[in-house]
């Protein structure tokens, strides 16, 4: 079986809540330049408040001043140098995006795209809204295309605006049917998706949305025919993070202990591991930084020792 290792030519982003200060000089370099507000309707604005923030307010973290109205993101690729930034503002059961890729350097690397995703997982599992709508200025061909890629539908338009939605429905028929080119395919076992996704309704963990969001593009198994290497729930595992190798077991919550190596599937290591198979590699956010992620071996597999009851 050939290992599926994801690219590192694919574009990979993460989106991060935290807006340093350093983050607000940054924004405010990208507003300067006139090619990247171009079609942003509020750029004065934004620029002029981001100006106001970072003269008068002395603080290492400006988190909570970005988020008045929406939420904020800042965009990083896989080096966790910022790209750009997501701001998501639900009213009602909606959502409305704006995005901005913010160095001119880095247009036509996809990184829209993969930006958008973000978004998206963030609003309809972090944020429970309905339907999410971007609306673009008619001539930013560019905004337009990445949006339509990621399977937002036109709704309304006029010569100078057009609006495209995506309702969550939408979006979850999408994670299962049209996944991204370069996400890697998981599986997961029946069992393991009732009893995950129990656990997220009944205790609803903090900061789950990620585990809620591949327990819902995963492909789900009979535990019977789960592939051998693969890590399901309670499995032990060799991994590589970075160059470090690690072995350590998938646990539920309750049975968590980092210090032996049991990783709550909750935590950020551990949702990144599920489903994955051996030889599997990938960027994956974890304790504020871009780690690649390689699942060595699978050293114990419940359902390939007949331990259904675990």
């Amino acid at each position: 079986m050939q290992p599926s290792v994801v690219k590192m030519s694919q574009p990979f982003i993460s989106l991060c809540p935290e807006i340093t200060r350093a983050d607000a000089l940054t924004l405010m370099e990208w507003l300067e330049d006139e090619s990247v507000t171009r079609y942003l309707s509020d750029s004065r604005h934004v620029s002029r408040f981001i100006e106001q923030v970072v003269s008068r307010v002395h603080l290492p973290t400006l988190t909570h001043l970005f988020n008045q109205g929406g939420r904020f993101f800042m965009a990083y690729d896989r080096d966790d140098i910022p790209v750009g930034f997501v701001r998501l503002v639900k009213t009602g059961p909606h959502c409305e995006m704006v995005l901005v890729i913010g160095n001119r350097d880095n247009w036509g690397r996809r990184l829209g795209a993969s930006t958008i995703r973000e978004g998206m997982k963030l609003a309809f599992f972090d944020m429970r809204a309905d339907r999410l709508i971007a609306k673009i200025h008619a001539e930013n061909v560019r905004s337009l295309k990445a949006f339509e890629r990621c399977g937002f539908l036109l709704e309304r338009e006029t010569p100078a605006l057009k609006s495209l939605a995506m309702t969550s429905e939408r979006y979850r028929r999408f994670l299962r049917e049209n996944p991204a080119d370069h996400t890697t395919h998981i599986h997961i076992t029946e069992i393991d998706k009732v009893r995950l996704t129990t656990l997220l309704a009944v205790e609803q963990p903090e900061a789950a949305f990620d585990l809620e969001h591949e327990i819902e593009r995963a492909i789900v198994v009979d535990p019977h025919l789960v592939p051998q290497d693969v890590v399901t729930m309670n499995s032990k595992a060799l991994v590589r993070l970075d160059d470090e190798a690690l072995e350590v077991a998938l646990v539920y919550p309750d049975d968590a202990d980092e210090g032996t190596g049991k990783l709550s599937v909750c935590s950020d290591m551990g949702t990144a591991i599920l489903g994955y198979k051996e030889g599997d590699a990938f960027d994956w956010r974890i304790t504020d930084r871009t780690r690649r992620v390689r699942i060595e071996k699978v050293l114990y597999q419940p359902e390939a020792a007949g331990h259904f009851h675990l």
